[in-house]
């Protein structure tokens, strides 16, 4: 837990090294504007009233995990009614008591759970007691008045006539009911859902008088990760994933459900090493956690982990293993078989490899994904077999590989096929690919295309891990409030034809309003984007307020489509956590320099920044050998360039573009925030503290390479006068960092889901945001100081 030190306004004003008592800090990149921020007051130094920053100032502070406390113990409806809302003539207003809800006893537990929530709904977000009863049968159902019915195609004769499969529902009102028919009891769960949705941006208990919405599921699948921890799923958070329109969760992973370890602990391969550090499955835990999905309607997906080296031996073991697993777990829904943890020999991704190398690898990493479906089958055919060839190199000249495992994989699988990782851009005439997750392209990459025209050759279906409201990309910001592109990656899901999703990886679920908007695009007879844009602009922000928020998420929008810096690097996950090193610092941890072992190897943190793991950290070659800055912005865009050539310079330009994109956004987005009701006043500052992180990222990453680079070129530097230039430009860029980082903190101290990313929890906390805030006071006091004295 981070330390419960108080963060007072006092600490954050006066203690600043740039002066904010009387001074207006407006500086933006090289001096551009950016009227955000710091206002003058002579007096005292105080934020101006009515600025975002009181506003921020305003809410509650949070300590690190304070969130997942709130995500896990909060209900999951809230008020949302606005009492100044009235139904117009074509509208059915649902009244404050007298209405009903009728149903047939469900056979499903996550109906049941539905038909509660439901009534918990309307208490606790519209203010409407509805009174529930369980019938014998519904087929009077067009007789009813003053009531919501729920029911099946079977339950409710004549209704529901065009659904077609699992997940489907119909919703109809005549203004003096509400049907909800699903094609089977899933379908009705989801319908309920979907109601709420619809008050919701609504904002009242309001519907249309002859409302008939006939809704498809395009999705046989919907699975999500826990964004609060590796086998953290409490009951509120299953509620809220299928709320948003959820069915599945993927958990255990790399781990076996049951607890095997064979490969972990006898494996001396590469991956199994690392396998041995995860954590040990404890197979109680699985079963409960599946019994409570299940009250929810939510499916379990989980890993089967295993080394197969084509032997006899190890053909056996592996039939074992997944008999085993089965038979214990009937109720496990599928199996994904990832690379990382189900690979063939040696693991690896077949970067340089030869053809031949590799196509003897994709057939025997397939014919153990055979042996796996083979032995699921025979004890229950619904298993799904979902492998995922992740690792193997997804660049786009790797199509014809990637093409080849589709060929090779056995029937009765599906394919999960990872959407954006590889596909190209370019670059002022250079061309890069997506080193890992991202948004900056919509996808799919190349060589994803290719395997989806393959599999569509073989009638099969297919499933995509894809990120669809957060990413690797900025993977510590809680979701990535980029409406116009997240909604350019539905529609292309939708043309190829993906049948299933695995819509986050490490970054995990927690709610947000673009999952929310998600949810709405997974079913047939969505609302258009801009409709659907423009309800929710005003459910947040209010309608007064939507135009400038619908403003905003294009600019946000068109900033993310501009990041050159792809995947999880320390420029879009802990940037304004990286310090601007301009010389050794202390040691603050054990090291190894001079030890037989490899520091590099021995320590997962860097000794002289020890507050996250090393690889998100930017260390600077403090011997001036080698320009990092240059190296990173190459292994961020996997431009490769010929000797002499630099890339940073467009890195850079490209860099600051989106973050003068996301100002343009900014200036609208502040002023809806600070033009709202109290009433929305918390949840749209909330929403602008995130697009504010959002672009400080974007401007820590800029500051850090540029630092750098020109750190770099100054221990190179002859010229006494060149070198005073360089140090003045090192002091601004410094105190520019500052101030930001002294933003960020204030943000980070309000909001707790801010740095956090499961996969290593917490990127950056609040104390090492106050740690690189003393280490540049440091840097601006002493350490730049002393460098313009010996120049003399």
């Amino acid at each position: 837990m981070a330390s419960k030190n108080k963060f007072s306004r006092r600490d954050f004003v006066a203690k600043s090294a740039t002066g904010f008592a009387g001074l207006a800090i407006s500086q933006y990149v090289h001096g551009e504007k950016n009227n955000t921020v710091w206002e003058q007051n002579p007096s005292a130094g105080a934020r101006l009233p009515g600025s975002i920053e009181a506003e921020v100032e305003r809410l509650p502070e949070q300590h690190s995990y304070d969130y997942h406390k709130k995500l896990a113990t909060e209900s999951v409806h809230s008020w949302k009614r606005d009492k100044q809302a009235k139904p117009s003539k074509e509208e059915m207003l649902i009244p404050d008591n007298g209405w009903k809800l009728l149903f047939i006893s469900p056979q499903t537990a996550g109906l049941a759970t539905a038909i509660e929530d439901l009534v918990t709904y309307f208490d606790k977000t519209m203010g409407v007691s509805l009174n529930a009863e369980g019938q014998s049968s519904l087929r009077s159902w067009r007789n009813t008045r003053s009531c919501i019915i729920v029911g099946t195609r079977e339950q409710l004769p004549g209704c529901g006539t065009t659904l077609r499969q699992t997940k489907d529902y119909e919703i109809t009102t005549t203004g003096k009911q509400i049907v909800i028919c699903g094609y089977d009891e899933a379908g009705a769960m989801f319908g309920i859902y979907h109601l709420e949705a619809r008050l919701n941006l609504r904002e009242a208990p309001v519907l249309p008088k002859n409302l008939k919405t006939v809704r498809h599921s395009l999705y046989n699948t919907r699975m999500v990760l826990s964004w609060m921890g590796w086998m953290e799923w409490p009951d509120q958070l299953l509620s809220h994933i299928v709320h948003d329109g959820f069915d599945g969760i993927f958990t255990s992973i790399y781990a076996n459900p049951n607890g095997d370890r064979t490969t972990a602990t006898t494996s001396t391969d590469f991956y199994a090493r690392l396998l041995y550090n995860n954590r040990n499955q404890d197979p109680a835990v699985v079963k409960e956690l599946i019994q409570r999905a299940n009250r929810f309607g939510i499916k379990v997906y989980t890993q089967i982990i295993w080394q197969y080296l084509g032997t006899p031996e190890s053909e056996a073991g592996l039939r074992k293993l997944v008999r085993d697993i089965v038979t214990e777990f009937p109720e496990i829904r599928g199996f994904v078989l990832l690379t990382e943890g189900f690979w063939y020999k040696r693991w690896g991704g077949g970067h340089g490899a030869g053809k031949e190398y590799l196509q003897e690898w994709a057939r025997n990493w397939c014919k153990a994904v055979g042996i796996v479906e083979e032995e699921c089958h025979k004890i229950n055919p619904d298993i799904e077999i979902l492998p995922w060839e992740y690792n193997i190199d997804f660049r786009p000249q790797s199509v014809d590989i990637k093409r080849y495992f589709i060929q090779q994989l056995p029937e009765g699988t599906t394919p999960l096929l990872t959407w954006e990782n590889g596909k190209s851009f370019v670059l002022d005439g250079m061309q890069g690919y997506l080193r890992d997750y991202a948004l900056n392209q919509v996808g799919p990459a190349e060589v994803t295309d290719a395997q989806i025209k393959e599999a569509d050759q073989r009638n099969m279906k297919v499933y995509s891990k894809v990120d669809t409201f957060v990413s690797w990309q900025y993977g510590t910001i809680p979701y990535l409030p980029c409406p116009y592109q997240w909604f350019e990656r539905y529609m292309a899901l939708e043309r190829y034809g993906v049948k299933g999703t695995l819509e986050s990886w490490s970054s995990g679920y927690k709610p947000n309003f673009m999952s929310r908007i998600r949810a709405w695009t997974c079913w047939s007879d969505a609302p258009s984007r801009d409709e659907l844009l423009s309800l929710t602009a005003s459910a947040i922000f209010g309608s007064d307020q939507k135009e400038l928020v619908l403003k905003a998420w294009n600019h946000f929008s068109e900033a993310i489509r501009l990041v050159p810096d792809t995947g999880p690097n320390m420029g879009t996950n802990n940037a304004i956590g990286n310090p601007l090193f301009f010389e050794e610092p202390p040691v603050r941890t054990a090291t190894f320099q001079y030890s037989w072992s490899d520091q590099n190897r021995e320590l997962p943190v860097n000794p002289y920044w020890p507050f996250t793991v090393s690889r998100m950290v930017f260390y600077p070659d403090l011997t001036n050998k080698t320009n990092r800055a240059e190296q990173y912005a190459r292994s961020a865009t996997g431009i490769v360039v010929k000797e002499g050539m630099t890339i940073l310079p467009v890195f850079l330009k490209y860099l600051k573009r989106a973050a003068d994109e996301m100002e343009k956004g900014l200036e609208l987005y502040r002023k809806a925030a600070l033009s709202c009701t109290e009433e929305k006043r918390e949840q749209a500052v909330r929403e602008v503290i995130v697009a504010e992180q959002l672009q400080r990222m974007m401007l820590s990453d800029y500051a850090v390479l540029e630092f750098e680079d020109i750190r770099f070129r100054l221990a190179n530097e002859g010229s006494s006068t060149k070198r005073k230039e360089m140090l003045n430009q090192l002091e601004k860029i410094a105190q520019e960092e500052l101030a930001r980082t002294e933003r960020s903190l204030l943000a980070a101290t309000r909001d707790s889901r801010l740095g956090f990313q499961f996969e290593q929890d917490y990127v950056y906390t609040p104390y090492s945001l106050r740690e690189k805030i003393s280490l540049l006071k440091d840097t601006l006091h002493r350490q730049i100081p002393e460098a313009k004295k010996e120049i003399g």
